[in-house]
């Protein structure tokens, strides 16, 4: 009889514990939902939260206001939400820089990508391309790397600025492919491209949106691009993979991210609510007029894929000798 007693205590204590994980999936948001952007307005990483949000608030039936906090390559923004409440009311769409390259880029950062937060889905990838000015002899990877090596130090590559997917990108290859290429830091792609287009610089790396109608006017050359499969939006582009670098990925990417200790039922209502929006069909279409490709995977898979994104752009750090105080 005591041991019936104790059972059915057991049974109703865990009922009480686990109705507040229940409440907390059936009830959220039962307020605003605030998602941080850790860049200022009108960039892709806005645009895409701004279109995730018109779709999460339909859903949900509750405001999903975006909150550009930025500064310090994403760092100020991602950092507000590291430190919010874990109840999910609160999210961060966290970038290359701001969950991968950042924490070997500053000396000192005020959080973790992945301590920190519990990661939700990647919502974006999108290629970075090597492009030349048409007077390099050179059609693809394989003959611009045999020039360079005929030519070592002969040329220089423009990125999109110190410690930039861009930039650590093309140290990475530059170090596999055992290459000499001065590299030269721009603010952004526009006066690189103007470089580029004026032959004053003869090899760039940004952004394939950046370049695509200077590529499609004859006025630039595609080398690579650097995302691991060929582009949806651009499938005659190359990738650096297929040219003798297996496994090649330092493309710049976009996904969620909710404070630590977020409660797991509330992750997974976030997890799958966003992948549901990710998905819908005018959301992928206009991602893929920005350049992007949009992934939508389960947050275990996004927190291993972060993972091996920190290890593979700390070796780009270290190449590269960036660093940011």
């Amino acid at each position: 009889m005591l041991r019936k007693i104790s059972l059915t205590f057991a049974v109703l204590a865990a009922g009480v514990v686990g109705a507040p994980l229940l409440a907390q999936t059936t009830d959220f948001p039962s307020k605003p939902v605030r998602i941080v952007v850790p860049f200022p307005p009108g960039g892709a990483t806005d645009i895409t939260a701004r279109v995730v949000a018109a779709k999460l608030s339909t859903k949900w039936g509750q405001p999903v206001v975006i909150d550009n906090k930025a500064g310090a390559g994403g760092n100020v923004g991602s950092d507000l939400v590291a430190k919010s409440a874990p109840d999910g009311y609160n999210i961060v769409l966290g970038v290359t820089g701001s969950h991968a390259i950042n924490v070997s880029l500053f000396k000192k950062m005020p959080y973790h990508p992945l301590s920190d937060f519990e990661p939700l889905t990647q919502a974006t990838i999108y290629p970075n391309a090597i492009v030349v000015n048409p007077q390099v002899p050179a059609n693809n990877l394989s003959e611009l790397i045999a020039f360079l090596k005929k030519e070592p130090g002969k040329l220089s590559y423009g990125s999109d600025g110190n410690g930039t997917a861009s930039h650590l990108g093309m140290e990475i290859l530059k170090s596999r492919a055992n290459v000499q290429l001065v590299h030269i830091p721009y603010r952004g792609s526009t006066p690189m491209i103007t470089d580029l287009l004026g032959g004053t610089l003869m090899v760039g790396i940004t952004g394939l949106p950046a370049v695509q109608q200077h590529l499609k006017a004859g006025k630039l050359k595609m080398i690579a691009i650097t995302t691991p499969q060929r582009a949806p939006g651009a499938p005659e582009y190359k990738t650096v993979a297929e040219q003798g670098f297996a496994n090649f990925n330092a493309a710049p990417w976009a996904g969620f991210f909710a404070p630590k200790g977020t409660p797991k039922p509330v992750v997974d209502k976030l997890s799958n609510d966003l992948i549901e929006a990710l998905k819908q069909p005018d959301v992928m279409q206009k991602m893929s007029e920005l350049g992007s490709t949009v992934v939508g995977n389960r947050p275990d898979e996004f927190r291993q894929f972060v993972s091996r994104q920190i290890e593979m752009w700390a070796e780009g750090v270290t190449i590269s000798g960036a660093t940011v105080d």
